[in-house]
């Protein structure tokens, strides 16, 4: 019995590896388009194996070498194997119709339909068998027989609305996906998942957006009840970009919901996510409108306070009454909040306001240091407001200070984020001072960082100071460029524009002449005056366009265009500059996204 077993398991491992061996032919000669030679492989495969895989290149061989009958009988062979699959005799119906034998092909699909079992998987799968034999008619047909069966226990919709697309059929698809909601409004997920396959809302004038939003009000102003409309009608205008429309939307169906502001809240949040500020203001001032007993005032208000932040910080849109109103706005938070561990991240964003741009570093460190004594502080908590403080002592030029502060947060984070940013900035420390060699050191490490902002930022600072650390005996040019630099950080702005003048008319060939201009362009940029940007970038753009800097220069000028100067055909033609002349640059993608966006806009 023993002997018999092994015999029996040894013959089982050798069929097994005699197929394997086969199909690796079949796929080989397959593969180099030789399909004679694998045509017996295959087919000895196919013996044993009768899965699809296996039967769709053997039935392609079949046709090539033995011709289209020999097709239809493997075809044949292959539904007795397999009765419950649709795909088979749908394809066999094809092949007759490919021969001219169209009585036969016909014969077939009406058997398939007539003879259907009227089970929602049955009637899926026969569906989505003529779909894929590109027989949307018939898919519709089976579609339709089988509502009339099913009735309101499986609806199809999901598959109407495929079959509706496949004969370009719009309204009648969009309707199906909207009274999928009537069905079952948690599908309202998966119907924004499935629309933009269809819809193109890069388009928001194009026709099938304005169909969208047509039988979305149809059906609001019919069911104004049925909320998913509404949530639909608002993400169709927020994928539009038309975050008014959205906002309107969203206030009217939070206060027939009595939500109490979720609705606006959660449309807000996007709005700011896409940068459309004045929307997201709007919405979270509608929200802190409802009081500070409603649920979600607190949230509004740290949002609203994020819209100004952001504003101020990332686009440079505001002037010095709107700056005090938000410095006052932030303090009277802190004031209401008090000094507890809510009011970190509060702290925080007002700090940097008032470092960076208010220029009242004083303030700014006795806000630090007291946040630094709140009761039960640590942690990353602990160590941003660490790293905050440091860097208004860099401003105040007690960089070494400073510097202690950043190696604290280095030691104690040094295989996350916040410690690597600690130590580049540490780097920094040094590299104002003018030890290049210790910041190099640091540098090196960092160029390794899992962060590729800090990884960036690290290499762009290394090959700054090795490609131009030798090309002056004593670094006269480079100290003086990080003096320069420290002076910049400090808001020193006319000290180190003449520093960095020197540097320009004393040594004009020198490799940090780019550099100096993009750092000028930087500054002029800090203090809103555009046009001196633009001409320092545009300077790199023809008098240094060879340099390493020219797709930076691009970038920025595209930027100050588009959100600056209103001139977007300008804007344009420099991110299509940078895309043309620059395309292994970290920058293109931006210009890409950028560019179509201002395109987008253009044509409608």
């Amino acid at each position: 019995m023993k002997f018999t077993l092994i015999l029996f398991s040894l013959l089982f491992c050798l069929t097994i590896y005699g197929q394997e061996t086969d199909y690796k032919l079949a796929e080989y000669y397959y593969n180099k388009g030789e399909l004679e030679k694998a045509l017996p492989y295959f087919e000895k495969v196919y013996q044993q194996d009768h899965r699809s895989f296996i039967f769709d290149k053997l039935l392609i061989c079949t046709q090539e070498i033995e011709g289209e009958k020999a097709g239809i009988k493997l075809l044949k062979e292959q539904i007795e194997y397999y009765p419950n699959d649709f795909n088979y005799p749908v394809q066999l119906g094809k092949l007759y119709e490919e021969l001219g034998d169209q009585k036969s092909a016909d014969k077939i699909y009406e058997d398939l339909i007539e003879n259907n079992p009227q089970r929602s998987t049955n009637i899926i799968n026969l569906a989505t068998a003529f779909r894929g034999m590109n027989k949307p008619l018939l898919a519709l047909e089976v579609l339709e027989r089988g509502r009339k069966s099913l009735g309101n226990t499986y609806p199809l919709h999901f598959q109407f609305a495929q079959v509706y697309s496949d004969l370009d059929r719009k309204e009648d698809m969009v309707n199906e996906y909207i009274t999928l909601l009537d069905y079952n409004e948690r599908m309202l997920h998966t119907v924004c998942n499935v629309l933009p396959r269809y819809i193109d809302f890069e388009n928001k004038t194009g026709d099938d957006v304005l169909l969208l939003k047509r039988l979305l009000l149809e059906n609001i102003q019919r069911s104004p009840n049925t909320t998913s409309y509404s949530d639909l009608l608002i993400w169709t205008f927020i994928q539009t970009k038309e975050f008014n429309a959205a906002y309107i939307q969203a206030k009217a169906l939070d206060k027939r919901t009595k939500s109490q502001g979720e609705k606006v809240l959660e449309m807000g949040t996007i709005a700011l996510n896409n940068k459309a500020y004045t929307e997201a203001r709007k919405a979270f001032q509608y929200v802190l409108e409802l009081g500070p007993n409603a649920p979600y005032y607190y949230q509004g208000e740290y949002y609203f306070l994020q819209t100004s932040f952001l504003e101020i910080t990332e686009n440079k849109i505001y002037n010095k009454e709107q700056l005090t109103e938000t410095v006052n706005a932030y303090k009277a938070s802190i004031v209401r909040i008090g000094y507890n561990k809510q009011v970190i991240p509060i702290a925080l964003d007002l700090a940097h306001i008032l470092t960076y741009y208010s220029q009242d570093e004083i303030a700014a460190k006795a806000l630090l240091e007291r946040t630094l004594h709140i009761e039960g502080i640590r942690g990353k908590d602990l160590a941003e407001v660490k790293m905050a403080l440091a860097d208004v002592l860099v401003i105040q030029n007690d960089i070494w200070e400073a510097s202690l502060l950043y190696m604290q947060v280095e030691s104690e984070f040094k295989f996350e984020t916040i410690g690597a940013k600690a130590k580049f900035k540490n780097a920094q420390v040094f590299y104002y001072a003018g030890d290049f060699q210790w910041a190099q050191s640091q540098l090196k490490v960092l160029k390794q960082s899992t962060s590729k902002l800090i990884a960036n930022d690290a290499l762009e600072l290394s090959l700054l100071i090795t490609d131009n650390l030798g090309l002056d005996s004593n670094y006269t040019a480079m100290r003086q460029f990080a003096n320069a630099d420290l002076l910049l950080a400090q808001h020193k702005y006319e000290e180190a524009f003449g520093k960095y003048d020197s540097i320009l008319k004393f040594l004009p060939f020198h490799g940090l002449a780019d550099e100096v201009l993009l750092r000028k362009a930087k500054a002029y940029e800090e203090l809103q005056d555009w046009d001196k940007a633009i001409e320092a970038l545009e300077l790199i753009t023809t008098k240094y366009n060879g340099d390493i800097l020219m797709d930076n220069a691009l970038m920025e000028l595209g930027i100050i265009y588009e959100n600056h100067k209103g001139d977007k055909a300008k804007a344009m033609e420099y991110y299509l500059r940078l895309m043309k002349e620059h395309k292994g640059s970290l920058f293109v993608t931006e210009a890409r996204k950028r560019y179509r966006k201002l395109q987008a806009e253009s044509t409608t």
